[in-house]
């Protein structure tokens, strides 16, 4: 399970990303509230942001905008609320999106450690714990989920796989917030299904709790793959997002602006 004091530090964050109280995300109805990144938000987040939809399991909190909040209040009273972030209800909300000159962007899955499942796990490869200082030649596009060159700063810590001096797979972590470092991993392709990702994954997460920090992991709801390794890793479902910008930043994103 996940216990009461880490998914309470992970509420505190969410609530401070989108404006909200901690207390929100227990509610049994849905709640929306002006949209407004804290001063402890994750680092990674960008504005403009138009809303975002969270829900840990029991409503929905949706942080908007003031041009969207009527379309938000009636698309979050028109559906259940785990039925908010799928088609084909997704569509009522583009259509009346689109007219403003908005799409929705980012839709993602959250997972926390499961402190009774999340335990050692090795595999045939020898596993080294990375510092930051040990990271600046491996700013390489196969490892771009493990680090990101963008934010160097904040990836401190990571755990890599060595077949002999060669490194195979890495995991990696960055600070994105003050109590929370989130998880990436990336193993080389001729790796894969060795059970790298796992160990590595859960390696890491250990390493992170003994730095009194709580790991979190993200995947897409399509990326089957990391998905299974979240669990397998020790890890399960806390909570989920959705967030809406304007159109031409999702259209650049997507690469249709050239």
């Amino acid at each position: 399970m996940i216990t009461e004091e880490i998914l309470h530090i992970a509420m505190e964050q969410s609530a401070e990303d989108i404006n909200c109280k901690t207390e929100d995300f227990l509610k049994n109805q849905n709640v929306i509230v002006p949209f407004r990144l804290g001063k402890k938000a994750r680092k990674y987040l960008k504005e403009p942001i138009i809303a975002n939809f969270v829900s840990y399991g029991n409503n929905v909190v949706a942080s908007v905008t003031e041009d969207v909040r009527e379309i938000v209040t009636e698309y979050v009273g028109k559906y259940e609320f785990y039925h908010l972030f799928e088609t084909p209800n997704l569509h009522w909300l583009s259509n009346r999106l689109a007219g403003h000159g908005y799409k929705i962007c980012f839709m993602a899955e959250y997972f926390l450690p499961d402190i009774n499942n999340l335990r050692p796990i090795s595999c045939d490869y020898e596993m080294r714990v990375l510092e930051q200082q040990d990271f600046e030649k491996l700013y390489l596009p196969e490892w771009s989920n493990a680090l990101c060159k963008d934010r160097k700063h904040l990836d401190l810590l990571g755990v890599g796989a060595y077949e002999d001096e060669k490194l195979i797979g890495l995991a990696g972590c960055s600070a994105d917030c003050e109590k929370m470092w989130q998880i990436g991993v990336d193993v080389l392709p001729e790796y894969r299904r060795k059970g790298i990702a796992s160990a590595l994954t859960s390696g890491l997460a250990h390493e992170i709790l003994e730095r009194r920090k709580i790991p979190f992991y993200c995947s897409a709801w399509s990326n089957i793959r990391s998905a299974r390794n979240a669990v397998k890793s020790g890890f399960i479902p806390a909570w989920v997002e959705m967030t809406i910008k304007p159109k031409a930043i999702v259209d650049e994103i997507s690469g249709e602006v050239k």
